[in-house]
């Protein structure tokens, strides 16, 4: 379904899921077969392709899932000529909701070019990610709050989901780094003047995303090795108490087994050899007990 907003000469026509009807009206504005092509897929590699009159950009940024748990990829495709914008997406999203901005307000907001039309669209995009950046972060700052609490599969759970929604996040950040970079070192030309330092912008948003995803990255697995070597810790104490208990037991049982069996032995013909022995065993124990604190075993 395609919505069209005219700004003066300027014309935005945003597409949602789009179906044959759309396919045909890019093939009569001429664009390249292949654009079209890729217009009818999902999941393309982000790019921008450089023509004559025209660019087309394929972007990926991360959004939440329903639940707010997960990330997945959202997928923007734009074609950007002298006098319009079409962008395509495949379901209500934030290049949706600005285009609905637009035509509620009824305003041009001060845009009378597709370069400057453009660079609202993705600056609204950077803005969302960066949001969703920030929100990840705390996710980290809740975990590295409950790393010595008590819920140590809850905080598995959460160092887990966090970490791949980091490695997902670079994954779509990283190939788009090149693309960015075509505005600043001037491959990309835009149809407008003095836009070198909006474009410049653009690329600042997307570095601070990028060094974000970095430090993001560094900080859950440093979160993580804490976790696992605390979780590591643990399980040492907990394997030395029991060995220390094994350690006072077994002379104990060996005692107890010996005088179980059925041979001839001191003090059995002693009618006090229950309490001597249950004595003797008593003293071992505190024995054994004072000289492990004493070699700091426990």
């Amino acid at each position: 379904m395609m919505e069209t907003l005219k700004m003066g000469r300027l014309k935005w026509h945003h597409i949602i899921n789009p179906n044959e009807d759309d396919f045909n009206f890019l093939k009569d504005n001429h664009f390249h077969p292949l654009d079209i092509e890729d217009c009818k897929s999902q999941n393309q590699r982000p790019k921008i392709d450089i023509y004559d009159n025209y660019y087309f950009l394929i972007l990926h940024f991360p959004n939440f899932d329903k639940q707010n748990l997960f990330i997945k990829t959202k997928e923007v495709k734009i074609f950007w000529g002298k006098n319009y914008i079409i962008s395509i997406e495949k379901s209500n999203w934030v290049t949706s909701r600005l285009f609905a901005e637009f035509k509620e307000h009824d305003a041009t907001f001060d845009i009378n070019t597709s370069d400057a039309l453009l660079y609202r669209i993705l600056e609204k995009l950077m803005t969302e990610a960066i949001y969703l950046l920030l929100k990840v972060g705390l996710d980290l700052e809740l975990i590295n709050r409950e790393l010595f609490g008590n819920k140590q599969v809850k905080i598995i759970e959460r160092i887990s989901i966090t970490r791949r929604n980091i490695i997902l996040i670079n994954t779509i950040l990283k190939p788009q780094l090149r693309v960015f970079h075509k505005f600043e070192t001037g491959q990309v030309k835009g149809f407008a003047d003095n836009m070198e330092d909006y474009w410049g912008n653009i690329l600042d948003y997307y570095q601070k995303m990028w060094d974000m995803t970095e430090d993001y990255e560094d900080l859950i697995e440093g979160l993580s090795k804490t976790f696992d070597s605390m979780q590591t810790n643990k399980t040492n104490e907990i394997m030395k108490i029991l060995t220390l208990i094994s350690s006072i037991i077994l002379p104990l049982t060996f005692i107890t087994s010996l005088y179980g069996m059925n041979v001839r032995l001191p003090l059995e013909e002693t009618p006090t050899a229950f309490w001597i022995l249950l004595v003797g065993m008593g003293v071992l124990s505190i024995a054994m007990i004072i000289y492990f604190k004493r070699r700091k075993w426990m």
